[in-house]
C-alpha cells in the first residue's frame, strides 16, 4: 500500500495561510501600511481602487530594501524581526512572522518598487500566484512602492464572498483609523478612487483624533495619565454627558498595536457606573505602554488579541485611573462648599432701635350686623350708619344677581353626547333595583356608537399594558411593542415604495460622521430619503440635516441618524433587505410611545385597530411578544 500522506506545495501552503492573514482587502492594506511602518517611514500614501478589490496602493518614504531582501520578503517566514524564539517575546514592531507579503502575493497580483538611499537603482519584483514573473532594476524614489492588483483572482469562492464595495471600504477605513490614532507623528494621505478621504499631517494626539472623528470630539474628552512600575496607562475618555447606544468610538492600544480586551472594558464602563444610562456606551481611547516580555501577541492570526501576564491588577489599575480623571475633571456631579462667590449677608446690629409696626381698626366694626342703619349700598355716596368709613361696607345680597331664564343660555351644553338608542336621562337605580340595565342598554346601541362602546371597553394597567375584553376572556397588549410593530410596518412600506413624508426644519442642524462612518451614509441615503430624511452632503464627512420624517417629535435627528449608520455596519450594506428592516426597526423603537405615557381610550382604541390590521400582531419584528389572553375559564377559577 502507498503511502498517503505528502508535503503541500508551497503555492497551496501560501493560500492557506492567506486564508488565516488575509481575509478582505482591509488585511491587505493593514500589512502593507505596518511593514511602512516598521521601515521607519514618515509619510504614507495609501491609494485604493473599487474597495480594494480592483487595486491597493501603499507608498512609503521608509529605508527600502535591496535587491536580496526584496526577493527574499516574499517567501513564507522570512522576516528581519525574528531571530530566535526569545525574540518573539521581545517584539517592538508591528509585523514579525514574515506571513503577509508570502500570503498576499499567493492570492493576487503584486508589484514592488523598492530603493534604499545608499542605492543609485531600485529593484522591480512582480509575482502573481506565488509564481515570479519578472525582476528588473528601475529608477524610483527611497522607500517602497507596493501595488495590489485583482485581489483573490485565483480564489474566485474567496473573491465571490467579498461584500459590497462599501462594506469593504468601511473595513479599510476602520483599520486605517486603528494605525492613526497610534502614530500621529507619521503623515497619512487615504484615497479611494482619485477622491480623497484623508490627509492627516504629524500632529500630536488629540489633533489626530479630532482630525480622524471631528470637532465635536475635543469638547467630549478626559485626560487619562498614570503610570506604575507595572504599566503605563495614558490617552483619553469620555465625559459622561456624551454617552450614546451605539456607535462609541473605543479603542485599547498596547505597545502601539490595537486590540480588544472585554476584560479591560469592563474596567472602563464599570468606573461609569450610575453616570450614564443603562445600555449605553462611552467612548475612549486608551494607550497601554507596558514590557514585551509580559504579554502575548501571537494568540491571534490578526494579532488583535493579546494576552496579559497581569491582568487583574492591570484592571485595578485602569479601573482606578478613569475613575481618578472623571473625579479630577469634574465629570461626576459634586456639592460645591466654596464661598468666595456667596452673597454677603448682613449682620444683625443690636446697637440699633427697631420701631414697633402700628396698626388701625375699627372698635365698632360688625360683620354679622345686617340692619339697614350698617348697610351701604355702591353708588349711593352716603351711608345711614353715621361716621363709619367705607372699611364696614357689607354687601347687599337682596340685590339680584343672576338672571332668571339662565338656563336657557346653556340649553344642550349639559347633555352628553350619547347614541341615539340611549336616553340622556337615565333613572338612578334604587338599593332593590339591580343597575344590569344600563350595560344592557348600552349593549344595544347602534352603529353609530359603535366606536364610543369599544374604546370605553378598553383600560390601560401600569401605564404600560392596555386590558380589553375578547370572546375567550381578557386580553392585554404591551402598548410600547404593539406601537413598534404597527410603526415598523409603516416605515417598511414607505421605504419600499418610497412614499415616506418629510417635514422640514427651519433652521438645519448640522451633523458629523468619521469617513468610516460617512461611506456608510452614502450607501444607504436612497432609504433614508424614502423615510423623510433630507439630507445635503456639505464636505468633510459633515450633512445638513433639512428635513425629517413627519412623525418622530421628540426624537433627536443626529442621535437617530448615527443610530441608523450604525445598524446598517452591522448588517452590512450588500444585503439590501436586511438593512431595510434594520432601518425600519431602528425607527420604529425611536418614534414609539414610551412605558408609563398615558393614552386616551380613542388612542387606545386607535392603536387596538392598527396593530390588528397588521399581517403578525402577535410579535414585534425582533420576535417579543405583544399581546397575551387570559381565558375566561382561568378568570372564573379565581373566584
Amino acid at each position: 500500500m502507498s503511502d498517503i500522506i505528502r508535503v503541500l506545495p508551497d503555492s497551496v501552503a501560501n493560500q492557506i495561510a492567506a486564508g488565516e492573514v488575509i481575509q478582505r482587502p482591509a488585511s491587505v492594506v493593514k500589512e502593507l501600511v505596518e511593514n511602512a511602518i516598521d521601515a521607519e517611514a514618515k509619510n504614507i500614501h495609501v491609494l485604493i481602487t473599487d474597495a480594494g478589490k480592483t487595486a491597493i496602493q501603499v507608498i512609503d518614504d521608509g529605508k527600502g530594501m535591496s535587491e536580496t531582501d526584496a526577493r527574499l520578503s516574499f517567501e513564507r517566514h522570512a522576516t528581519s524581526k525574528i531571530r530566535e524564539a526569545a525574540d518573539l517575546f521581545a517584539l517592538h514592531t508591528m509585523g514579525f512572522r514574515g506571513e503577509a507579503l508570502a500570503s498576499i502575493a499567493a492570492v493576487a497580483q503584486v508589484e514592488l518598487k523598492t530603493r534604499r538611499e545608499t542605492d543609485e537603482l531600485g529593484t522591480l519584483i512582480a509575482i502573481a500566484g506565488s509564481k515570479l514573473q519578472n525582476q528588473e532594476p528601475v529608477s524610483c524614489a527611497r522607500g517602497c512602492n507596493f501595488t495590489v492588483n485583482n485581489l483573490f483572482f485565483n480564489v474566485p469562492a474567496r473573491r465571490k464572498f467579498l461584500k459590497s464595495n462599501q462594506t469593504e471600504l468601511s473595513n479599510i477605513l476602520n483599520e486605517f483609523e486603528r494605525i492613526v490614532l497610534v502614530h500621529p507623528d507619521v503623515a497619512f494621505t487615504l484615497h479611494h478612487n482619485e477622491s480623497e478621504l484623508f490627509n492627516l499631517p504629524v500632529s500630536p494626539l488629540r489633533q489626530r483624533l479630532i482630525e480622524v472623528f471631528g470637532k465635536k470630539l475635543n469638547q467630549q474628552l478626559l485626560n487619562l495619565n498614570v503610570e506604575t512600575s507595572m504599566v503605563k496607562i495614558s490617552g483619553y475618555v469620555g465625559k459622561p454627558e456624551s454617552s450614546r447606544k451605539k456607535g462609541s468610538h473605543q479603542y485599547f492600544f498596547v505597545n502601539g498595536r490595537y486590540m480588544r480586551h472585554p476584560y479591560f472594558h469592563k474596567a472602563v464602563m464599570d468606573a461609569y457606573e450610575n453616570l450614564i444610562p443603562a445600555g449605553e456606551q462611552i467612548s475612549y481611547f486608551i494607550y497601554f505602554e507596558i514590557d514585551p516580555a509580559n504579554i502575548d501577541v501571537n494568540i491571534h492570526p490578526t494579532k488583535t488579541e493579546i494576552k496579559f501576564e497581569n491582568e487583574q491588577a492591570i484592571w485595578q489599575i485602569l479601573a482606578a485611573a478613569v475613575k481618578e480623571s472623571l473625579g479630577k475633571f469634574n465629570a461626576i456631579p459634586t456639592i460645591d462648599f466654596d464661598t468666595e462667590d456667596m452673597p454677603d449677608i448682613p449682620v444683625f446690629d443690636t446697637s440699633g432701635y427697631a420701631e414697633a409696626p402700628r396698626m388701625t381698626y375699627n372698635p365698632s366694626y360688625n360683620p354679622f350686623e345686617t340692619s339697614e342703619e350698617t348697610s351701604y349700598v355702591p353708588g349711593t355716596g352716603n351711608s345711614s350708619s353715621g361716621g363709619r368709613s367705607a372699611s364696614t361696607y357689607v354687601p347687599n345680597f337682596d340685590e339680584p344677581s343672576v338672571p332668571d331664564n339662565w338656563e336657557s343660555l346653556y340649553q344642550g351644553a349639559l347633555k352628553p353626547d350619547l347614541p341615539e338608542s340611549v336616553p340622556s336621562e337615565t333613572p338612578e337605580a334604587t338599593p332593590t333595583e339591580p343597575a344590569t340595565h344600563l350595560l344592557a342598554t348600552a349593549g344595544e346601541s347602534s352603529a353609530a356608537g359603535a366606536g364610543a362602546e369599544r374604546a370605553a371597553q378598553h383600560y390601560q394597567f401600569k401605564g404600560r399594558y392596555i386590558l380589553t375584553s375578547v370572546k375567550s376572556g381578557l386580553m392585554l397588549i404591551e402598548q410600547t411593542r404593539a406601537h413598534i410593530r404597527v410603526l415598523y410596518d409603516r416605515y417598511l412600506a414607505q421605504i419600499v415604495k418610497h412614499q415616506g413624508t418629510s417635514q422640514g426644519i427651519l433652521f438645519p442642524e448640522v451633523v458629523q460622521f468619521p469617513a468610516s462612518e460617512a461611506v456608510i451614509l452614502e450607501s444607504i441615503l436612497d432609504d433614508l430619503s424614502a423615510i423623510g430624511f433630507d439630507l445635503s452632503n456639505l464636505g468633510g464627512g459633515s450633512y445638513a440635516i433639512n428635513g425629517v420624517p413627519a412623525d418622530i417629535e421628540g426624537i433627536v435627528p443626529a442621535t437617530l441618524l448615527h443610530d441608523l449608520v450604525h445598524t446598517a455596519m452591522e448588517k452590512g450594506c450588500g444585503v439590501k433587505e436586511e438593512v431595510h428592516h434594520a432601518l425600519a426597526l431602528v425607527m420604529a423603537k425611536a418614534a414609539a410611545i414610551v412605558p408609563g405615557q398615558v393614552l386616551s381610550n380613542e388612542e387606545m382604541d386607535g392603536l387596538v385597530d392598527a396593530l390588528f390590521s397588521c399581517q403578525t400582531p402577535n410579535y414585534t419584528p425582533d420576535g417579543k411578544t405583544i399581546l397575551s389572553v387570559i381565558p375566561g375559564d382561568d378568570i372564573d377559577a379565581l373566584f
